[in-house]
């Protein structure tokens, strides 16, 4: 199971990021998801749940990949994404 959500936004490089350390820490915590930054990129994962957030001057992307015990959880791992971008790349 793959999630893949893009969402554009009009914030400096910087602020961008805040936001998307921001949504990490948020799954983190909901999700028991490890997390850390390579470069312009956040790199997540826990057992059977990886993924990246990548972080542009215009675009926050995000992916991620459930193993076959966790996909019941990508309708909430989805909606919390989503409702995170929403809040905060209006």
């Amino acid at each position: 199971m793959a999630i893949d959500i893009q969402k554009k936004h009009g914030k400096t490089l910087e602020e961008a990021q805040q936001v998307a350390d921001d949504l990490a820490r948020d799954l983190a915590d909901k999700f028991a998801i490890n997390y850390g930054w390579d470069g312009d990129t956040i790199a997540f994962k826990r057992k059977g749940v990886s993924g990246e957030i990548d972080v542009t001057a215009e675009l926050v992307h995000v992916r991620a990949r459930l193993g076959f015990l966790l996909s019941y959880l990508e309708p909430a791992v989805e909606k919390e994404i989503n409702r995170y971008l929403d809040e905060h790349f209006v």
